[in-house]
């Protein structure tokens, strides 16, 4: 019996190994290898950096951070005053209105920057009295 028991627990381990570089867990991210990462963190009623520069074209993923409690993400589909018709100027992956951005739980939001401007974002979940002026910019340039 013992020497089945290493068998089983040397084969198990011999598995996991293999297995191991292939696993991931279900709530961690895909990372497009084409898109410019850039990491925001999210706190008292600031984004850090509140203002990002992109070219246009590139596919972006934000991935960001709260580091104090619950925030949200919200920007503009349309440069800053534009008529907001016809094709929005960043193209997501998700459809969501407002990413929620939970305390030490990254969050990705993934875009193409298709149409020069600048983006206003802000935060949309209500975190306190200066939640107001939790906000930012994403600056497409051509």
């Amino acid at each position: 019996m013992r020497i089945a028991t290493r068998f089983l627990l040397l084969f198990l381990t011999a598995g996991m190994a293999t297995v191991g570089p292939f696993a991931r867990s279900a709530n961690a991210p895909q990372v497009d290898q084409n898109a410019q990462a850039i990491e925001v963190t999210a706190k008292k009623h600031e984004f850090n950096p509140a203002a990002i520069r992109v070219k246009r074209g590139a596919r972006i993923q934000l991935k960001i951070t709260a580091l104090d409690r619950t925030h949200g993400f919200k920007i503009n589909l349309y440069p800053d005053g534009s008529d907001s018709k016809g094709d929005p100027g960043l193209a997501f992956v998700s459809k969501a209105d407002c990413f929620k951005i939970e305390k030490d739980s990254p969050t990705i939001i993934e875009f193409t920057a298709n149409v020069p401007g600048t983006y206003a974002f802000h935060c949309c979940n209500r975190c306190g009295l200066g939640h107001g002026g939790m906000k930012g910019q994403v600056v497409v340039e051509p």
